[in-house]
């Protein structure tokens, strides 16, 4: 048994067998205190131990650093337990307790609160009392708000992806019944279906544009144009989707997520709205942009529409992240018995980027 420091640390660390029995006649290096630190250090690991009777911590200097408390001799549970995210804290002080009826090595992650910022930390160590020494539990710290990050990205995504395929099966759907109404032969229904599914195509193209393949900026008119063109019936209905925009550039950035946001609007309208009925029209207005770009989106003819109940689903929270964070503005609904009305609100600067 070896007493080792480690940043202020003491530990009493048994010496493993391999380091004192050959191993098919090579013998591992043994590592001093020096060593060990400099490992410990690249790997950003944080020391502590736990005396399970007096519910204290001895930590590292590291770990006080990762915890943003001041360095001192102990630290009690409760005062790490202020510093842990209210959403965490009990479930973190419940699997600590349960650590000890644990065999084997565990490892919990939670979120701890730094003034206004949020870290994920992940504790690690053995259950069932292994290696317990005078009545003092060993284990780590590992900042882990990295890979939680990436993983909530990931979430994110995957949640967005379901949204889409979910509207571009309804959108496809929406589009047969529309394609129906004007075409009189089979053959004239498949070609105009074909055409519309190519449009469509084309929209999608804009909303998830390939990487050196898209133009550095587009026209406004012809974003709405391009997006909407799915939608316009052939024949009898044509031309009730009416863009009437100035002339001015949209960057590329900005034409993503503007993508999105019609995209999201033309599935709705499609669904409940004035795209769903064969009387509705869809007019798609906006002023000379100043500092800022208004642009209104207004449903007529289509069956009533209400009021959502809630804050609405996915695709809502889509539209104003899009709005809000990207395009440095909002939407507004109004929600008239006449139709829907949605006012789109984008920074002229955030647009052309």
């Amino acid at each position: 048994m070896e007493a080792q420091v480690h940043d202020g640390l003491a530990k009493a660390v048994p010496v493993p067998p391999s380091f004192s029995e050959p191993i098919e006649k090579t013998r591992l290096p043994v590592w001093d205190s020096g060593h060990l630190r400099l490992a410990i250090a690249a790997a950003g690991v944080a020391l502590w131990s736990w005396n399970v009777d007096t519910n204290t911590f001895t930590m590292d200097a590291r770990a006080f650093e990762l915890w943003s408390v001041p360095l001192s001799e102990y630290v009690t549970f409760d005062d790490l337990s202020a510093h842990i995210h209210p959403a965490d804290r009990d479930r973190v002080k419940a699997a600590f307790v349960a650590t000890r009826a644990l065999v084997g090595a565990y490892e919990i992650d939670f979120r701890i609160m730094v003034g206004d910022e949020v870290r994920w930390v992940s504790a690690r160590g053995q259950g069932n009392d292994a290696d317990i020494v005078g009545r003092i539990m060993y284990g780590i710290f590992i900042d882990v708000t990295g890979r939680k990050q990436a993983e909530e990205g990931h979430e994110l995504l995957a949640g967005e992806m379901s949204h889409r395929v979910k509207n571009l099966l309804a959108i496809a759907s929406g589009l047969t019944a529309i394609t129906s109404r004007s075409a009189k032969t089979t053959a004239d229904m498949a070609q105009e279906l074909t055409h519309r599914l190519t449009a469509l195509g084309r929209a999608h193209d804009l909303v998830r544009p390939l990487p050196g393949q898209g133009e550095k900026a587009a026209l406004l008119g012809d974003l709405f144009t391009v997006l909407l063109a799915p939608y316009d019936d052939i024949g009898a209905f044509s031309g009730r989707v009416r863009v009437a925009v100035p002339r001015m550039a949209v960057g590329e950035q900005a034409a993503t997520t503007l993508a999105l946001v019609v995209h999201e609007l033309a599935t709705n309208s499609l669904k409940y709205g004035a795209l769903s009925s064969p009387s509705g029209a869809l007019d798609i207005s906006c002023a000379a942009p100043d500092a800022e770009v208004v642009v209104v989106w207004t449903e007529r003819g289509g069956p009533p529409v209400t009021a959502p109940a809630d804050n609405g689903g996915y695709g809502s929270k889509l539209l104003n992240r899009g709005m809000t964070m990207q395009l440095g503005g909002s939407i507004a609904c109004d929600w008239s018995s006449d139709g829907v009305i949605v006012t789109l609100r984008m920074t002229k600067e955030r647009l052309t980027k």
